[in-house]
């Protein structure tokens, strides 16, 4: 018999509209010895069922993946994921010689909370945001297997870091099936990279990103471009490819710029228009002369991952984007995002309309930005909408 997890009266109206989190905060109480990752079953004040999720020992107690009473067996899960796939068949990302990397599972979205499933040409990498996930990684590896047969190369667990919030024993990073390659070609819109999957950032790659980059690359041409926070030059390689006079990237990890320059080198003479600089993103715009670019990508890492540190991460987002638009020629194109769940939507547009008063600069918005086809998100759920970002004429 499954533990219960009982709610405050009043609290359940969030599970009535079929958000998948219940907050520590809303628990009236729960059952003694409930493990670390447990599926438990929530109920309201009244004894009536609610829902049914991992335990945690955190903010955010249960992660729900059901609504009803069911059995969460082999067949529940792999009925789940067959779900994820048809999703990418939809939206023809399987058997794409074009796209070989996209993300399978995307946690909430997908009805699987707490699971990231990202494809790289055969070789899938999971990252487990959750510890009750993390403790079916061996049946998940099984229906993967099964429902992805011989186009399946490798199942790497990445999730060291994803779960070191938990109060369980963190894992290791394991090759949970089949032989993964030290750098894997994939191919995006055409456009070829390399991917490191064990010493990448997040699964290797920032896979969310993907009709953004390809948006960048149709307003480069005979350009002069700035990408920001570059990683490993997803944004360059797509200016180069779109005809850009000049790329310039920057980065302060000289791994990262290593990446780069390798991946830029797959685009064959095109790559002699670009230059990577390892460098303080903030101190390489400083001394960059004004008015010289025409494109600037300014896509930086989570400035505030949490609300604690929200007023910080607006204040970095709000002087990157200052002199982003300080070194813009007139006319010219700034793509900036945010990818902090803690800043909003309107957080961010508030933030740019007060970098361009700052500057005195006129702002045309050309375009919302956000994640990619297959990161679904739950209409239940807009906390999976965490990628923002604009695309602004800047006068």
């Amino acid at each position: 018999m499954m533990k219960k997890v009982v709610i405050q009266k009043g609290k359940e109206k969030s599970l009535q509209r079929f958000h998948p989190w219940v907050f520590s905060g809303a628990i009236a109480r729960k059952d003694s010895h409930i493990a670390e990752g447990e599926i438990v079953e929530v109920y309201d004040a009244y004894d009536n069922f609610l829902a049914m999720g991992h335990y945690h020992t955190s903010s955010i107690s249960v992660r729900v993946f059901s609504f009803e009473q069911v059995n969460p067996d082999y067949a529940f899960w792999k009925k789940k994921i067959e779900q994820a796939i048809d999703y990418r068949k939809l939206i023809y990302l399987f058997d794409n010689e074009n796209t070989t990397l996209f993300r399978l599972v995307n946690g909430e979205g997908d009805g699987m909370p707490g699971l990231i499933a990202d494809w790289y040409n055969g070789h899938l990498v999971l990252q487990f945001h959750s510890y009750g996930m993390y403790l079916m990684r061996e049946m998940l590896t099984d229906i993967f297997r099964e429902l992805l047969s011989d186009r399946l190369k490798s199942i790497y667990n990445k999730s060291a870091t994803t779960l070191s919030e938990t109060n369980a024993f963190v894992p290791a990073n394991e090759l949970l099936y089949g032989q993964l390659e030290n750098e894997i070609l994939v191919h995006e819109n055409g456009v070829p990279f390399y991917v490191d999957i064990p010493q990448g950032q997040k699964t290797g790659f920032f896979i969310d990103q993907r009709d953004n980059r390809k948006m960048v690359g149709d307003f480069c041409r005979g350009k002069k471009v700035l990408n920001l926070f570059c990683y490993t030059g997803g944004f360059s390689a797509y200016a180069l490819q779109g005809g850009a006079e000049l790329v310039h990237s920057v980065d302060i990890s000289k791994r990262a710029i290593e990446q780069t320059e390798a991946n830029m080198a797959l685009l064959g003479p095109l790559a002699k228009n670009h230059e990577a600089f390892a460098a303080n993103v903030f101190d390489f715009i400083e001394d960059m002369p004004a008015h010289f670019y025409d494109v600037i990508i300014v896509d930086p890492p989570a400035f505030a991952k949490h609300h604690k540190v929200k007023e910080q991460g607006i204040k970095g987002y709000r002087n990157i984007n200052r002199k982003a638009m300080e070194k813009l020629k007139s006319g010219g194109i700034i793509f900036t995002f945010s990818c902090s769940q803690a800043v909003s939507k309107e957080d961010f547009q508030t933030i740019v309309f007060s970098a361009a008063a700052m500057e005195h600069k006129n702002i045309r918005i050309v375009k919302h930005l956000q994640h990619a086809l297959d990161h679904p998100v739950s209409i239940f759920h807009p906390e999976g909408s965490y990628l923002k970002g604009m695309a602004l004429c800047v006068e």
